[in-house]
């Protein structure tokens, strides 16, 4: 377990771990000081964020497992050193790359905290972020995830605690690139991801086995994360996958299919949460975005991210009236939705 004031050499550079800033099961975050910076009293040089794989969880695992998780800190960084320079915009920046005891460390750009943590907090002052906001971050995710589908990838594990936040410029970007799959890869691959936000195709199994998910499984994480920041709660749908996973793991699934019907996706009570929660003159448009990403089957969901992008719109000209529907038409028609 790494310890305050540790040095970590990477590829680029040294660098002192300051302070954990987050952490799960399967990794720890530090905030970290370039020891460069630090000599030289140059300011123009950020602390990052260490992403260090769970040396603890990993001495207790299997060896499978343990090769798993390595694989996925792998896996993100041939995914980040791919990128080019303007797919940061809404991307991660990863800054350096290396070993430490063993196993893998990230050294990525520094953000305020995670989405999850940021609304709680704000709710919890009475802050909550209103739709324009909420538009807005889900818009910069839109164009995150167009981003990894571009790049040949589905990413499988949309949730607020993987979207960071630049509290002072509002700007969200997205993280933890671990569970990557590439969208060559037709066949039904293994579970990965986050039950608490999967769409149906990545909870359940496909009939031959394996879970047959593909970028409109993006999509339905996407809805999913709109009715949270609406809302301010959880999808009963995936409440209830949620609960099943925790109970059972990977037999949650199962389970669920035995006890009877499915409940429904977008429950009655969710719909009026949600209209509930969103100003009159922008909710036909705003159900209609919300309906259409959590469509239960993939085909029925947004074609790409411009279809999303028009469907967002359009909930911003509902909010301004009449003026930015105008300015929203005129924009389509100039081609440049």
């Amino acid at each position: 377990m790494p310890a305050c004031d540790t040095t970590i050499a990477l590829a680029r550079g040294h660098y002192r771990l300051r302070e954990q800033v987050g952490g799960s099961v399967y990794g720890t975050i530090w905030r970290a000081t370039s020891i460069k910076s630090a000599a030289s009293n140059h300011a123009g040089v950020p602390d990052v964020a260490l992403k260090f794989v769970n040396a603890e969880q990993m001495a207790r695992a299997l060896p499978a497992q343990q090769e798993r998780w390595i694989a996925s800190a792998r896996n993100e960084i041939a995914f980040l050193e791919a990128l080019q320079p303007w797919d940061g915009r809404h991307i991660v920046r990863l800054v350096d790359t290396g070993w430490h005891d063993g196993l893998p460390v990230l050294a990525l750009e520094l953000m305020s905290g995670d989405l999850g943590r940021h609304v709680a907090r704000r709710r919890a002052q009475g802050d909550a972020p209103a739709l324009p906001e909420v538009l807005d971050w889900i818009g910069q995710l839109n164009g995150a995830l167009a981003k990894v589908h571009q790049h040949g990838w589905r990413y499988l594990d949309l949730k607020p605690a993987n979207v960071l936040v630049d509290a002072a410029t509002g700007t969200v970007k997205l993280a933890d690139f671990g569970t990557n799959r590439a969208l060559a890869m037709a066949q039904a691959h293994s579970y990965c991801g986050t039950a608490n936000w999967q769409a149906p195709e990545q909870f359940f199994p496909a009939p031959g086995g394996g879970y047959a998910t593909g970028r409109h499984s993006d999509y339905f994480a996407l809805g999913a994360l709109t009715f949270f920041l609406v809302t301010g709660t959880a999808l009963r749908w995936c409440t209830a996958c949620g609960d099943a996973y925790r109970q059972h793991l990977s037999d949650g699934a199962r389970t669920m299919l035995d006890a009877g019907p499915l409940p429904p996706v977008l429950a009655d009570d969710d719909v009026a949460a949600f209209i509930d929660a969103v100003p009159a003159a922008a909710r036909v448009p705003a159900l209609h975005l919300l309906t259409g990403l959590l469509a239960r089957a993939p085909d029925e969901r947004p074609r790409n991210a411009l279809h999303i992008s028009r469907m967002i719109d359009a909930v911003r000209a509902g909010l301004g009236g009449r003026a930015a529907l105008v300015r929203s038409c005129a924009a389509m028609l100039e081609g440049r939705l």
